[in-house]
């Protein structure tokens, strides 16, 4: 197999999905590229994740968080939202770069240091059917299905259904994202009993306003999930513009 997988490499050097500079192995980045990755670290809000702009001490906080405590119990990303992991993931997501997942997966690792060693079942982010058909598929469950290889987790691909469609969230307000999502989610009742006193972990690509990822938890819980937790590959700051 090691020889084939070389072989196939000198026919097909691995390239970096950004630049398509040769690297060193399928998944690796571009050392420029690498450079301008904003990677998530200490201190963030030990509730939401959301990155301090200022050096804090660790297991803070923050004010919104105190004062509108999420539904779910921890959520963490592995990369700021820029211009870097923003080429990274719309082209995972719109340009069939789902090859990228073998990069994301380490990261995730990393990121979800603190909720994979509670999480008993991942659940991905659902596609509404109309979008899934035109988009030929759901990244969210990429990335659930190779944490779930990566980790031994079970994932159930399809816990939540997508009841209506809902309009893109891209340049919508965070108030009009909330309106957009509001009672969008289900749970399929084949995983009724699935989620019942489970702690789940709900991956999705971006963590924006939060706004998809509590209604997808507040269905979880209302169906008997013990413990929601948010896992995505980046996250937008609140002094950030949003995607």
């Amino acid at each position: 197999m090691k020889i084939f997988s070389q072989a196939l490499d000198t026919i097909l050097p691995p390239r970096c999905p950004v630049s398509g500079e040769i690297v060193t192995h399928h998944g690796a980045l571009a050392p420029h590229i690498w450079r301008e990755l904003d990677f998530i670290a200490q201190p963030f809000c030990s509730k939401c994740g959301v990155p301090f702009d200022y050096d804090l001490a660790e297991n803070l906080t923050c004010a919104d968080c105190l004062a509108a405590p999420p539904q779910y119990n921890m959520a963490r990303s592995a990369l700021r939202y820029n211009d870097a992991s923003r080429d990274l993931i719309l082209g995972f997501k719109h340009a069939d770069k789902i090859f990228m997942v073998k990069s994301f997966v380490p990261w995730l690792r990393s990121a979800g240091a603190d909720i994979l060693p509670q999480t008993e079942i991942f659940v991905p982010v659902p596609l509404h059917f109309t979008r899934l058909i035109k988009r030929r598929y759901n990244q969210a469950a990429i990335i659930a299905g190779e944490l779930s290889v990566d980790t031994g987790i079970p994932c159930l691909y399809e816990a939540l259904e997508r009841k209506r469609m809902t309009r893109t969230q891209g340049h919508l307000s965070a108030e009009d994202r909330e309106k957009n999502v509001k009672n969008a989610f289900a749970l399929n009742p084949k995983y009724k009993e699935a989620v019942k006193g489970k702690v789940i972990t709900l991956i999705d690509d971006v963590y924006t306003t939060g706004a998809t990822v509590s209604e997808c938890c507040k269905t979880l819980l209302e169906n008997g999930a013990s413990k929601v937790h948010i896992l995505t590959i980046a996250r937008v700051g609140r002094s950030d513009p949003l995607q």
